[in-house]
């Protein structure tokens, strides 16, 4: 009997300890202010409204693209070594088509060599590179008239090579593009490379242009003022589109699928990140317990802050969904009590059967003393 008494008491000693020791997730802003106050911790607890919702409107600048690339215009193109040129002159075939006319165009092209001198019959070497076609056509009409009354001379680029534009990153196609005589945009080369949409992020593309960096987001551009302003390239850019693989938030705790989302673009926002985990899990998850940390890796230097949505209030849906989420944050739901509750009791369990097995053999030991 003592044996069952002594298990008794320490079975509701420890279920009244764990009661208080329960960890509890849902925290009200005036407790956490209180104890950073107290402890020096560095965080700050912000409910999320339509009133922050607002002032952060109110304060977020939209993109915009650095004055250098906008103002770049591109001039008529000029001629470079690698490019072929198909040069016609009228009611001279062999000079037109000197490989024959059943031949194929390019077959009767003809190259700028790597040193920038094309070789024509009857003109002989002349400098080519850096000429426009109408350049290197009233070059070689005044050398034919020397050989050919009154020649007229048309000249077309059939293969373009020596201007270009390269890429690379999470393109679905990462060859060089040519610039040619129609003006190439920054959109028309990334829609012509295409974007891995599961692994790109159209955030931070990179074009490297003469020694320097430009970052642009695209994805926030396409969406802004800005938007309609056409970034020309040429010969020698660069363009990088990063991968998301270091570009997540984190949703943990009571959703179905907890999980790291990467980030495609630059618009996520709280009920989207919940939505792609499943939503909350309606069994468990504390409606006013859904929590957004940020800049926890930075707090040596800044303070972290804490979002905290009351995800019971009709309105919550609404200011969810404009809530903006950043990269690295951390959006965390907490459970609800009686789910805590439950793991406190699935923890006590191994000791209650303790507790019943002991009663059990005090209480048999006891009768049988008593045969």
């Amino acid at each position: 009997m003592r044996l069952l008494l002594a298990l008794g008491a320490a079975g509701c000693s420890l279920l009244l300890n764990g009661c208080i020791l329960a960890p509890g997730q849902h925290m009200k802003t005036g407790e956490l202010n209180d104890k950073q106050s107290a402890t020096g911790s560095r965080y700050q607890l912000v409910p999320i409204t339509p009133k922050l919702i607002a002032m952060d409107r109110a304060t977020a600048s939209a993109p915009a693209i650095d004055p250098t690339l906008t103002s770049y215009q591109p001039d008529a193109y000029r001629i470079g070594p690698g490019d072929s040129l198909y040069i016609t002159v009228w009611e001279h075939p062999e000079l037109t088509s000197p490989a024959g006319s059943q031949q194929q165009t390019g077959a009767n092209g003809r190259m700028v060599r790597p040193d920038g001198t094309l070789f024509y019959p009857y003109v002989g070497l002349l400098k080519a590179s850096g000429l426009t076609v109408e350049e290197l056509r009233q070059a070689i009409t005044d050398r034919l008239t020397k050989y050919v009354e009154k020649p007229q001379v048309d000249i077309s680029i059939i293969a373009y090579a020596s201007q270009r534009v390269t890429l690379g990153g999470a393109f679905v196609r990462t060859e060089p593009q040519n610039i040619t005589v129609t003006p190439l945009t920054l959109t028309q080369a990334v829609g012509s490379a295409g974007v891995n949409a599961e692994l790109a992020d159209l955030s931070d593309v990179v074009l490297r242009r003469d020694d320097h960096e430009y970052h642009i987001d695209l994805d926030a551009l396409s969406r802004s003022r800005d938007g309609g302003k056409q970034v020309y390239l040429k010969g020698g850019d660069s363009i990088y589109l990063p991968y998301n693989d270091r570009h997540e938030a984190y949703v943990i705790g009571e959703v179905l699928r907890p999980q790291a989302i990467s980030f495609k673009t630059s618009d996520l926002t709280l009920t989207q990140a919940l939505g792609r985990s499943g939503g909350l899990n309606q069994s468990s998850a504390n409606g006013r317990s859904v929590y957004v940390i940020r800049g926890v890796e930075d707090m040596e230097k800044a303070p972290a802050t804490i979002y905290q949505l009351d995800n019971t209030s009709p309105a919550a849906f609404a200011v969810a969904a404009q809530f903006s989420v950043k990269p690295g944050d951390v959006i965390f739901v907490g459970p609800a009590g009686i789910t805590r509750w439950n793991r406190f009791i699935s923890q006590l369990l191994p000791l209650s059967g303790l507790v019943s097995n002991a009663a059990s053999a005090t209480y048999n030991l006891d009768r049988a003393s008593q045969l």
